[in-house]
């Protein structure tokens, strides 16, 4: 089985992770921040990966720490998950619409962490949550996730709308890119021997 727990704990968070990649999207994520926890939602369930997030965070403050550690927490699972990544389709690409909002996602597992991003919200919040918050979570999830992250918006007027389709067209992306690839068997998909 294709799984793997994180924890992180600091002066800030404490963070639990559980990732199964072979699973059927079903997730229980409890971090104190009700939208995140929605999105985080979004993300198990077009991804078909099994997710278990236990967060504690300075929300006293805000919730930039909790956003950005549970990112790299999972990005941390999702490497460790993967393994030599032996067999996996790789890349992965979705463009999804919602409502007024569509995005695009391109994605390798390459072990290069990249993140393009060209979102941006009409509006500083959705509810309580800091709009700004969705790309940091990205981040953190590319850089200690290996992960070359193109994602564009290309329509949307509506922040959660904008919020939501992001997080699911990443989601559909990884999917694909987590997948085994039945032509591939148990080889690399590169060229240089490593991934």
């Amino acid at each position: 089985m294709r799984e793997a727990t994180v924890t992180r704990t600091t002066a800030e968070t404490e963070i639990s992770v559980t990732v199964a990649l072979d699973g059927t999207g079903k997730s229980d994520c409890q971090t104190g921040v009700g939208f995140f926890d929605h999105m985080l939602d979004q993300l198990a369930r077009h991804s078909l990966i099994d997710l278990t997030v236990r967060a504690k965070g300075d929300l006293h403050i805000d919730d930039h720490h909790t956003v950005e550690d549970v990112g790299i927490a999972l990005g941390q699972a999702l490497t460790k998950a993967l393994g030599d990544k032996r067999g996996i389709r790789r890349y992965g690409h979705f463009r999804l619409a919602m409502d007024d909002a569509q995005i695009a996602t391109a994605l390798d597992l390459s072990a290069r962490s990249y993140l393009i991003w060209t979102v941006d919200f009409p509006t500083p919040k959705i509810g309580s949550f800091d709009t700004e918050l969705v790309r940091e979570f990205f981040q953190a999830l590319s850089t200690h996730g290996g992960i070359t992250l193109h994602v564009d918006k290309l329509h949307g007027f509506n922040s959660h709308h904008i919020a939501e389709a992001t997080f699911k067209s990443v989601a559909r992306a990884l999917r694909q890119a987590v997948e085994q690839d039945p032509r591939l068997g148990d080889a690399l998909p590169s060229t240089k021997g490593a991934l």
